[in-house]
């Protein structure tokens, strides 16, 4: 009751008694890791069949609206099936950190000016300019969760462009 009290009067809840609430919530939304791994796996597999499906709808010349949005609703499955793994709240700290902020920022841009050039105003060449950088920043943000691999990639980049 004292809770309760608090909390209508305006009181700050004590660390103690935030910290339970979260543990609270936390112990009533958990997944065993069994029940994670396999969500993880059919969400990020569902994400790769729609990319692919995007795909084939391109060269079976369905359009490009049909490519692009099913590509990208494939990336974005794809990419929110790690949150079974770590869950959303951590998974978007972890997106929104200073070392992904920017290729976090670049993939969320991209992925609604794909969705903008291919229904909104469909041009095709700009769709298939944004779905490039699409690709390019996922790809980007997903390097940041290997240890030095965008070390590895800039350091051979620069030695293939070397004059």
């Amino acid at each position: 009751m004292d809770k309760l009290r608090r909390v209508l009067s305006g009181d700050e809840p004590t660390p103690e008694e935030e910290s339970s609430i979260i543990t609270q919530m936390n112990d009533m939304s958990t997944l065993s890791w069994s029940t994670r791994i396999k969500a993880f796996c059919i969400c990020f597999g569902l994400g790769i069949f729609l990319s692919l499906l995007g795909s084939i709808a391109l060269f079976l010349h369905r359009g490009i609206v049909v490519f692009a949005v099913f590509y990208t609703l494939g990336n974005i499955i794809s990419m929110a099936s790690t949150c079974f793994l770590m869950g959303p709240f951590k998974q978007i700290k972890k997106m929104f950190a200073d070392t992904r902020l920017i290729a976090t920022s670049i993939v969320i841009v991209a992925i609604v000016m794909t969705f903008i050039s291919a229904i909104v105003l469909k041009k095709t060449g700009l769709t298939l300019i944004f779905i490039i950088i699409q690709s390019l920043a996922m790809t980007w943000y997903s390097l940041s969760y290997i240890p030095y691999a965008r070390d590895a990639v800039r350091s051979t980049a620069s030695a293939c462009f070397e004059v």
